[in-house]
């Protein structure tokens, strides 16, 4: 656990180019079960924000991913998508 301090007087902010290759990367780990469970919820929830920030490559893999899921999966990860974008 962290238990440091930040100094926000001279922090750097993150390029807003960078979001959309975090987000995309957090597709990628969820639809390739990087972490030993394949969620296809969060992979398609996180490639639609990586999409959303334009990241075009993201859009493909979202496809991908949607043909696998049912109907109401899909459903959640785009609720899950307005939450995440609602809280930032």
């Amino acid at each position: 656990m962290f238990q440091g301090t930040f100094d926000l007087e001279t922090a750097t902010p993150v390029d807003a180019s960078a979001l959309s290759d975090v987000l995309f990367e957090r597709g990628i780990y969820w639809a390739s079960g990087r972490s030993g469970i394949v969620d296809l919820v969060a992979a398609h929830k996180w490639f639609n924000l990586a999409a959303l920030k334009g990241r075009k490559d993201a859009v493909a893999l979202r496809q991908e991913v949607a043909g696998q899921m049912s109907d109401a999966e899909i459903s959640v990860a785009q609720r899950e998508a307005r939450a995440w974008v609602c809280a930032h």
